[in-house]
């Protein structure tokens, strides 16, 4: 009976493009499209601004991995986060983002994506992650805020005109939900 290899964290370092280290195995997150790309970045500046103004953190776009300790997780990998502790320098982040932002894609819709969104951010919240947004571009309810302690629903749901916020793991931080649209 043939055994399979444990990928580790040096593995992932070999990938070109986006990975996350889940049960052992590297699993290559396939590449976005404009309106999720433009919504990451979106919210990644108006973080970096956050930063800049209060240096209470760092924010990051996408494509960082943040290493964590979880039994089925090596490694995360969200679309925007704000992270507060030391520089990792070149290396990848030491633990977990207070703050990440999931923008769904194309193919995140239907039974099985909402099931494996619903276990990252599970694994988020285990490794330390305060709160995660559940940004929807194709809803009403475009964003979608769940906090460390309530997983299962959502703590707030923002809409077009509304200004989105991410209490209590980027205090003072508000985003206008348009600025996704941009």
């Amino acid at each position: 009976m043939a055994t399979e290899t444990r990928a580790t964290v040096e593995d992932l370092y070999r990938i070109r493009g986006k990975a996350e280290l889940v049960g052992g195995r590297l699993r290559i997150m396939e590449p976005t499209g404009w309106m999720p790309g433009r919504s990451s970045g979106a919210i990644y500046i108006s973080l970096r601004q956050h930063e800049r103004l209060t240096c209470s953190g760092v924010a990051f776009p996408d494509n960082v991995a943040f290493l964590v300790q979880l039994p089925n997780r090596e490694s995360i990998s969200p679309d925007a986060a704000f992270y507060v502790g030391p520089s990792s320098g070149m290396k990848f982040v030491n633990g977990a983002p207070v703050f990440a932002a999931e923008v769904r894609s194309e193919h995140d819709y239907g039974a099985a994506a909402e099931r494996d969104m619903a276990a990252k951010r599970a694994d988020y919240f285990a490794a330390g992650t305060l709160v995660v947004w559940d940004v929807d571009l194709l809803s009403e309810d475009v964003v979608r805020v769940f906090r460390v302690g309530d997983e299962a629903i959502p703590a707030a749901v923002y809409r077009r005109g509304e200004l989105a916020g991410a209490e209590p793991a980027v205090p003072g931080w508000r985003m206008p939900v348009d600025e996704l649209f941009d």
